[in-house]
């Protein structure tokens, strides 16, 4: 016959703090964002959106990469005050939630930007966002359009030299035709 032995308070116990552990493992971090892929033009601004929720106070990292360049961004604990970098100080926002804000974009922003978040007891995760910087293409019409003014205005200047040239054509020839006339009047008449 099987013999069963039932567990004891201490084995529960055990058993209990090392399936929490596990699920606390698990799911320590979460990052969520709506939104991985962004574009936005030059001069423009980007919300890097994302909830970060874990079980005590996480420090975010943003970095960025682009080719074989690396640049760190700036760290800060959630609601805590944030250690930007010189190059990014002016054009950074920080977030309670972990979001970062990138303000007067360039060409060179564009890349990919990575959020690590850490908790107190080492354990990370991270999540990537690709961001690409179209150029402004209303700066191009403007040049086109000034281009076009002033094509359109040495056109109407060429055709008015035309019609005044033209005008002095026609008065110098009936000038001509009057000096070659006869000077005298008379008028003979022939009979019938």
């Amino acid at each position: 016959m099987w013999q069963f032995r039932l567990w004891d308070v201490q084995d529960v116990a055990v058993f209990l703090s090392i399936t929490l552990y596990i699920c606390q493992l698990a799911s320590a971090i979460s990052i969520y964002s709506p939104q991985r892929s962004l574009t936005r033009s030059v001069q423009e601004d980007v919300l890097f959106s994302v909830d970060v929720t874990c079980t005590g106070t996480p420090t975010v990292q943003w970095t960025f990469m682009s080719g074989a360049v690396s640049r760190f961004i700036g760290t800060w604990q959630l609601g805590g005050p944030a250690n930007i970098t010189l190059d990014y100080s002016s054009r950074v926002q920080n977030y309670s939630n972990g979001s970062m804000g990138l303000s007067d974009l360039r060409l060179q922003d564009a890349g990919f930007y990575v959020i690590t978040v850490t908790e107190e007891t080492g354990s990370s995760k991270d999540a990537g966002f690709v961001l690409k910087v179209n150029e402004v293409l209303y700066e191009d019409l403007q040049y086109l359009s000034v281009a076009g003014v002033a094509l359109a205005g040495l056109a109407g200047l060429l055709a008015l030299i035309m019609w005044l040239v033209d005008k002095a054509y026609w008065k110098i020839k009936e000038w001509r035709c009057r000096k070659e006339m006869p000077v005298n009047d008379d008028t003979e008449l022939h009979p019938l």
